[in-house]
């Protein structure tokens, strides 16, 4: 095998799923005869840093962790301005937090309403879906 090809075959491994991995570590099990229990961990292990990359967040939840009590009101007016809730229910998403301001965003999306909450004096978490 030249070392092109084997290149070539490394990368194509690399981009595999870890439920394709798992096929394929069955299919070759099953072709040459052995159990590969071993190797498994090192397949894994391989994909893991490829998973990594591939799983990098596009969708990220931004959740409204808590507000000062002296500047709830500016907390509720921003609340208001992003998720388009009424007085009422903006205050008992407030008043209730933790509470999820938006459960699937942008990035840009969530540091933008993670800066204007935390202007207005509340404190936010942003996670990576």
């Amino acid at each position: 095998m030249s070392k092109q090809t084997l290149e070539q075959l490394v990368e194509h491994l690399s981009e595999l799923s870890v439920l394709d991995m798992s096929k394929l570590k069955a299919a070759l099990e099953e072709k040459w005869g052995v159990k590969a229990a071993a190797a498994a961990p090192v397949m894994m292990a391989a994909a893991a840093p490829a998973a990594a990359a591939a799983a990098e967040s596009t969708e990220f939840k931004v959740t409204l962790e808590d507000s000062a009590a002296d500047k709830k009101i500016g907390v509720i007016k921003v609340v208001r301005e992003i998720t388009g809730l009424g007085l009422k229910e903006a205050k008992d998403l407030v008043e209730g937090a933790p509470k999820a301001l938006k459960e699937s965003t942008t990035k840009a999306d969530a540091d933008d309403i993670a800066k204007k909450i935390e202007a207005a004096g509340g404190k936010v978490s942003v996670k990576g879906l």
